[in-house]
């Protein structure tokens, strides 16, 4: 019998896990990475610890599940998006700790960029707007801060990667991304699906340093060490792996992952959809020998990290877990509005300027209406994304596939559906991130035939009913964008 891998490398954490052809979670093993903070604004991360941390989670896993690599039919690797590792290609060696896509040092350079054409500048050729989120920017920061630098990037001495890109020359020796990793770059054209020379000139990025662009779904190189011999056969930014493992093949197919950040994805078919309403249009997935699909995505900043910040910073809570029962201990939030704008705003606004407030406080407002109001701060900024590409594409939201760490809340789950007006789905294979890129690597070997029996793997383990009236629903939503106006200007 033979088992697929999918390594997840997220930002807090790395983990493989291991499948059987059902779909089955066989074994598992994951490792937190150091957040290094070295100014406000700025996070890093140490992409060596980040590789070994790979490692010994590959052989973790293979322990747990009493297998060894020869028993793989394949891996597939998922990853935090955007998040940018320049590295020497002769010695392997990492140049620069590993600018996150959390982290803002890039503010002024985006705002000089969007002065010579505005936010929109790029988003004709890229699906994206001009931000600190993506990693073009990063890249020319990075080549900025030491013109030495530069000088071996453009002698192709040094090299970038998103964290696929990473690992993938870890494990094979290939500097290779895939599509929706690239289309995250502020670097590939949407059409083209490759690299465009007008936008590398612009941001002033080397395309000597850029790796291949290849297909989600297909074999790149066979593993080193712990997966020696294994075929490295898929590579997903961590969202598109989620709409992957959702099973959502069919234009209107839509997921949100609730972790660090919510990511709503929408499939909208072959051909992008151009966001006027602030989403990024990005490639959702493509197979090998086929057109790549696309999907509209919005990307919210601040979800579980809100949670954190709740514990971490302000006591509210001792742990995560006790958030649902103190949440849930009031019938609302009393009147109190969290937006955790703390890098500002990211879709449908695309504001850095913004910064986070409580709003509507009365002597009335506990520790457990802050809670709740922290949970109905995610559940309203996924509505703001859903309004925003039933103004692009026009395709109905029949209901809402959800998965992510906070989705095992028996409170927030119930809120998202109240609050969207429509069904709220949880799908019985919670680890749809890992999955997504399990089964592209299994499409890439033939471990699974074809798109229809990873639909046949797909089930539902809870759903909730929207229950809230329109006219409470639309209430909730005015005081909702009237606390986000307060978080404007304030840089």
């Amino acid at each position: 019998m033979t088992f697929i891998a999918a390594i997840d490398q997220g930002t807090t954490s790395s983990r493989c896990m291991v499948f059987d052809a059902t779909a089955r979670v066989v074994a598992a093993d994951q490792r937190e990475h150091r957040q290094i903070f070295p100014r406000p604004g700025w996070v890093e991360h140490d992409p060596a610890e980040i590789w070994r941390n790979v490692q010994a989670c590959v052989s973790g896993a293979l322990e747990r599940a009493g297998i060894g690599a020869g028993d793989l039919a394949a891996v597939g690797i998922t990853n935090q998006r955007e998040t940018t590792v320049l590295w020497d290609r002769r010695t392997g060696a990492p140049v620069h700790p590993a600018v996150v896509w959390q982290d803002t040092r890039t503010d002024g350079l985006v705002a000089a960029l969007g002065a010579q054409g505005g936010t929109d500048r790029f988003r004709a050729a890229t699906g994206l707007p001009l931000a600190t989120y993506f990693s073009g920017p990063k890249i020319a920061w990075l080549l900025d801060a030491d013109p030495s630098l530069r000088e071996r990037a453009e002698a192709g001495e040094v090299l970038f990667g998103t964290m696929d890109t990473w690992l993938i020359w870890n494990l094979t020796g290939r500097h290779v991304t895939d599509v929706t990793n690239a289309s995250r770059t502020m670097l590939m054209n949407l059409s083209t699906v490759d690299w465009d020379s007008s936008l590398c000139d612009a941001l002033r990025v080397p395309g000597a340093m850029l790796p291949a662009i290849a297909p989600s779904s297909d074999v790149y190189g066979h593993g080193r060490g712990v997966l020696e011999g294994v075929p490295v056969a898929a590579a997903f930014g961590d969202q598109q792996a989620a709409l992957f493992g959702q099973a959502c093949f069919d234009p209107g197919d839509a997921k949100c992952t609730y972790g660090t950040g919510a990511f709503l994805l929408q499939n909208t078919g072959t051909e992008p959809v151009p966001s006027r309403a602030g989403l990024i249009t990005t490639v959702a997935y493509q197979l090998a020998g086929q057109a790549p699909v696309y999907a509209l995505e919005g990307s919210i900043a601040v979800a579980g990290a809100l949670v954190q910040w709740l514990r971490d910073n302000l006591g509210v809570i001792a742990t995560a877990s006790d958030m649902d029962e103190l949440a849930g201990s009031v019938p609302d939030s009393g009147g109190a509005v969290i937006v955790p704008a703390f890098s500002g705003l990211f879709a449908p606004h695309w504001r850095s300027d913004a910064r986070g407030v409580i709003a509507g406080l009365t002597g009335y407002v506990t520790k457990a209406h802050l809670a709740r109001a922290a949970l109905d701060a995610v559940a309203w900024q996924v509505r703001e994304v859903v309004d925003a590409m039933a103004a692009d594409a026009g395709l109905p939201l029949a209901q809402l596939r959800i998965d992510g760490g906070m989705t095992v809340s028996p409170i927030l789950p119930a809120l998202q559906a109240d609050i969207l007006g429509v069904p709220v789905v949880r799908p019985g294979i919670a680890e749809t991130t890992c999955l997504g890129a399990a089964y592209a690597a299994g499409l890439a070997v033939g471990y699974w035939p074809d798109l229809d029996a990873l639909r046949a793997n797909w089930h539902a383990d809870a759903s909730w009913q929207p229950r809230l009236s329109d006219v409470d629903r639309e209430q909730g939503y005015a005081r909702w964008r009237k606390a986000v106006a307060r978080t404007l200007d304030w840089v």
